[in-house]
């Protein structure tokens, strides 16, 4: 059996020799070997193919709907529910063009655009029109790949503490495909990709008034057997598939706070299976990058008892000003969403707009209320760095996402941060001042020298206390954080495009500067992602195609 003491203090170290520093950055490959790139979709030959049918944009829900408790009403799980959830949660949104080369945009956001996520449906006997199965979904078709057939009796049983016409939707990860181009950080970018995905699941799943809920309780053992990651046909040598979280899809009206899945029942339904297909090669050749299996390994999830107490979404949400992306159709939200390439320096962002953003990535409700719980809150706060936002000084922000940190964090951090409170700031937003001035060029500096961290409207780091979060031998906490700090990260994005303006993800940044900067002394502290907004700059050398061949061309099977 594993020593959960011995786990967390190899995930620790994973995170120490990963950090970018101003004098070296963590281990890469060091130039891209463009010979050995991966596929970004992975396929099953051999499978039964269901395709999903192509849907027009809907007109409703609207956007804010899907942050609101009850804002849609459950609709039943048929074929077409089913593709707009797909492909608002991790279906393709657009094909880019420049010269020769071409790439896939998708909903779910990733680190490089290199889509490390992989999903995995397991449906009970005539859901949607399926076999009780197991089944992948390939963005590239918007489809479904059959994976297993599974007994309808024991598949009920499994389902049977969900309510009627549940599923279950698994997320995965292949760390090859961010190891090629990130080295030995690719297992942060997985996490981050994961969290993004949550978060779009769970978002998607509103639109047809669905909701999606963790399963806590689950092993990676057996995520990994319930959806065949286990088996010689799920990979090729090189491309290890690994499990991340089981999620539980059900009507938003359904009572059902703390799903938890039997391990016999599991077990039976897995022993009756009859598999199909096998996955296709990614690369030609691989690198081994060890420090992310062993950090991989060390982060995984055993099966674990059901929380003490159920989940509690207690945190009173703030007084939010509504935007006019608000009253626009869900869908366009999601489907336009993209990440910035460069900012242009100079238009602010409305603070009403500033102070939503940052209240939707409160904890209580969607998308969050998806994530697996550590202690029934929040653990990731923002420290912000100011540039542009109208009716607020230039300067150094914080926002506390969870009070019970609020004391520890002032104590922890500059003795000359001023905490002030911040002017106009919504009631129930913990928002404060620690100080003024132009960070601009310090913003850029922590995050890897980018310019756009400091050209666009704000920029932000995501700090956990990572230590805490850790005691106890709970290891598998470690991805919990950076699925927190992703979903965080999606939300932002959602936001921007609402806000008419748009968000990157930063993945690339100084670790111990940004403590540094904020007067942060011992490790408990720990930075998980950056992320900046701002009004874009337009590349006029890249052309935009349909994502799918059905609307105009774009799309196919194509990498």
């Amino acid at each position: 059996m594993r020593d959960p003491a011995d786990a967390v203090e190899r995930v620790l170290a994973y995170h120490e020799r990963t950090k970018h520093q101003p004098h070296g950055f963590a281990a890469g490959p060091g130039h891209l070997d463009w010979a050995t790139q991966p596929d970004p979709f992975r396929r099953f030959a051999g499978s039964a193919l269901v395709r999903l049918p192509l849907l027009p944009l809907a007109q409703t829900p609207r956007y804010g709907a899907l942050f609101e408790p009850g804002g849609v009403a459950p609709r039943q799980v048929t074929a077409e529910t089913l593709s707009r959830v797909l492909r608002a949660a991790m279906g393709l949104t657009a094909w880019k063009r420049a010269g020769a080369s071409r790439w896939a945009l998708r909903a779910n956001p990733s680190s490089g655009n290199l889509h490390p996520t992989e999903a995995y449906l397991v449906v009970g006997d005539g859901v949607a029109g399926l076999e009780a199965g197991v089944y992948h979904y390939a963005p590239a078709l918007h489809a479904l790949e059959r994976r297993a057939c599974l007994d309808a009796g024991a598949t009920r049983d499994l389902l049977a503490p969900l309510p009627p016409g549940s599923l279950l939707l698994a997320l995965t990860s292949i760390p090859w495909r961010e190891a090629w181009k990130y080295g030995e950080r690719a297992l942060r970018y997985c996490l981050h990709d994961t969290g993004h995905a949550v978060a779009s699941v769970r978002l998607a799943a509103a639109l047809v008034g669905w909701r999606a809920l963790a399963l806590e309780t689950v092993g990676d053992d057996e995520i990994a057997r319930l959806v065949g990651l286990d088996r010689d046909d799920a990979a090729h040598e090189g491309e290890a598939e690994v499990p991340e979280l089981l999620l539980a899809v059900v009507p938003a009206d359904a009572r059902c706070d703390a799903p938890e899945l039997d391990a016999a029942a599991l077990a039976r339904v897995v022993a009756g299976a009859r598999w199909e297909g096998a996955a296709n090669a990614l690369s030609p050749d691989h690198r081994a990058w060890p420090a992310v299996e062993q950090g991989a390994h060390a982060s995984a999830k055993p099966r674990t008892l059901p929380a003490k107490e159920p989940r509690i979404d207690d945190v009173a949400p703030p007084a939010l000003a509504a935007l006019a992306g608000d009253a626009w159709p869900a869908e366009r939200v999601v489907r336009q969403r993209r990440s910035a390439v460069g900012f242009d320096a100079a238009t602010p962002l409305a603070r009403d707009a500033f102070f939503r953003m940052l209240g939707r990535t409160m904890p209580g409700a969607a998308p969050f209320d998806a994530l697996p719980s550590l202690e029934r809150r929040a653990r990731v706060h923002l420290a912000l760095f100011v540039h542009r936002v109208s009716g607020l000084a230039p300067g150094l922000y914080l926002l506390a996402c969870d009070a019970a940190d609020l004391a520890d964090l002032r104590a922890a951090m500059s003795a000359s941060f001023a905490w002030s409170a911040v002017e106009g700031c919504p009631a129930g937003l913990p928002l404060f001042c620690l100080g003024h001035g132009d960070l601009r060029a310090l913003a850029a500096r922590v995050s890897c020298g980018q310019a756009i961290a400091a050209d666009g409207a704000f920029s932000l780091g995501m700090l956990a206390d990572v230590e805490g979060a850790l005691s106890g031998g709970q290891a598998w906490a470690y991805r919990r954080l950076f699925w927190e700090a992703g979903a965080i990260g999606q939300v932002l994005y959602l936001e921007a495009e609402a806000a008419g303006v748009r968000g990157t993800g930063i993945g690339c940044y100084f670790d111990d500067a940004v403590r540094s900067l904020l007067g942060l002394r011992d490790a408990r502290w720990q930075s998980l992602y950056h992320f900046t907004v701002g009004a874009p700059l337009d590349d006029g050398r890249i052309e935009t195609e349909p994502p799918y061949d059905d609307e105009g061309g774009g799309g196919g099977a194509a990498r």
